[in-house]
């Protein structure tokens, strides 16, 4: 069986599902909304097996944790989805918070709140940093899995950013984090 083609959000609340299901029909992509939650609800196989009969890739998932310490719903999620030997990683959105996770994930670049391509990471509301790691809820656990995760896009809160990703708006920044991720992607897709 083929593997399918996926990009992995680090967020799920109201907000950001509702912006990246519209970013991932502006890339011409398959946003699975149940993996979305705050926290998600679904674990890893289940979120497996909607991935499994999405119409065609890439498939975008969404994985949250609600700020919680200690591995939840959401990191349980992601490591079972991660460690899948039926998809292939494109890379990972990092959404950005407010946290000072110092086992934050390092970015490959962010896209800041004005859609521009930068070499560091930012905050929750999309100002550049001048450190390269992300602080996010369900980002650290990340780091473990770095040799599946070809590509890291940090990007601030999906939907916000000062309203400068607004879905009224046609969430510009969350879809250029995404095309960003598909053009990458076709040359450093690992496992």
């Amino acid at each position: 069986m083929e593997k399918r083609n996926i990009i992995i959000v680090t967020d799920g609340d109201d907000v950001a599902r509702s912006v990246v299901e519209h970013a991932t029909v502006n890339i011409g992509g398959r946003c699975i909304s149940l993996s979305a939650g705050n926290p998600t609800m679904l674990s890893g196989e289940e979120i497996l097996a909607l991935i499994k009969i999405a119409k065609h890739d890439p498939v975008v998932i969404m994985v949250d944790d609600r700020g919680n310490k200690g591995k939840g719903k959401g990191e349980k999620a992601l490591e079972e989805v991660i460690q899948s030997d039926t998809v292939r990683i494109m890379g990972v959105i990092a959404v950005a918070s407010n946290g000072k996770d110092k086992c934050g994930m390092e970015v490959d670049f962010s896209i800041d709140k004005n859609g521009s391509k930068i070499e560091n990471a930012v905050d929750k509301y999309g100002n550049g940093l001048d450190i390269k790691l992300i602080s996010g809820d369900t980002v650290s656990i990340l780091k473990k899995y770095k040799a599946y995760i070809p590509i890291v896009i940090g990007i601030g809160d999906p939907g916000k950013m000062d309203k400068k990703d607004d879905i009224s708006i046609g969430a510009p920044i969350t879809t250029l984090a995404l095309k960003e991720m598909t053009k990458l992607s076709v040359s450093k897709v690992k496992k």
